[in-house]
């Protein structure tokens, strides 16, 4: 098959499996959420209509209105401004940690499951050491050394999802590296690297981007709650999880800055499951509900 053909073929692919998508509600929802995420996240600055880190104590915990459409916080800042540009940092932490989850997963999982016995006991051996410790404790543990910052947040969603992911990749490794091709590939000389390159990573990673996926909603409430802590994000930067903090200290006076903090957290949620769902049931022979 030419080069144009097999070029069409993917183009045909992926129309139809954006097709499946859509047809699915709960596809099409999650994909229109994912999309508002994503577009508020990147579009921040244009969205925002006032600066977020404005202060205006004589507006403090006013309610909503034509002016602040989601009311102000303690400070008089506009929460709503602060929610949208709280997006762009949940979409930050998120697209950072897993994209260093999913290469470190990758070379640990795929170094577990098809070097020796003794490197995969090893690896073993270490993730689940690093599973070990609750999330919680372990940022605890590293803010008392590094201070709260977001690279520290990154650091600690990488440190404890990166064990799951090659122990996923390592048992995917392990189920193909005797498969005959495999072995054909092996009988005609080709190397470790041409082999975990150009036959098994192609036959793992797409159910791993699936998972992935799945986890971004994760990880954006694992930041969420750090920040929230105040293991995160330092104030005053916007984020939805120290906005939580506030609305958290004054809900007595007004609900709104929860809700404001809350609801975008319940949507990401929602959204990345749904799309997630929706494609492993596309790209997985065994759910597919066309066959």
């Amino acid at each position: 098959m030419s080069s144009g053909n097999r070029q069409t073929g993917k183009w045909a692919s992926v129309v139809y499996s954006l097709r499946l998508l859509v047809r699915d509600p709960m596809g099409l929802a999650g994909l229109i959420l994912v999309t508002l995420m994503v577009g508020t996240a990147v579009f921040a600055p244009y969205l925002a209509p006032r600066d977020p880190f404005a202060l205006d104590v004589m507006n403090r915990l006013a309610p909503p209105s034509q002016d602040h459409l989601m009311g102000t916080d303690q400070m008089g800042r506009d929460t709503f401004s602060r929610v949208v540009m709280g997006a762009r940092i949940a979409l930050k932490v998120a697209l950072t940690a897993i994209s260093l989850t999913l290469l470190g997963g990758l070379v640990l999982g795929l170094a577990a499951g098809y070097g020796p016995k003794w490197l995969d006991n090893f690896l073993l051996l270490v993730f689940d050491t690093l599973r070990s410790f609750p999330t919680i404790m372990f940022a605890l543990a590293v803010v008392a050394v590094v201070g709260p910052s977001l690279n520290t947040v990154i650091l600690v969603i990488v440190v404890t999802t990166v064990p799951v992911y090659g122990r996923i990749i390592r048992t995917q490794t392990q189920a193909i590296r005797y498969n005959e091709f495999i072995q054909a590939e092996r009988a005609m000389g080709a190397g470790i690297f041409r082999i975990l390159g150009v036959h098994i990573m192609p036959n793992i990673i797409g159910p791993l981007l699936i998972v992935a996926s799945m986890d971004i909603p994760v990880v954006v409430t694992i930041e969420a709650g750090l920040s929230f802590l105040g293991l995160g994000v330092r104030p005053p930067t916007p984020s939805w999880g120290s906005i939580l903090n506030d609305g958290y200290s004054f809900i007595r006076n007004t609900p709104w800055i929860v809700i404001a903090g809350g609801v975008p957290l319940i949507l990401t949620t929602l959204g990345f499951t749904f799309l997630g769902e929706s494609l492993r049931d596309i790209f997985d022979p065994k759910l597919r509900k066309d066959i």
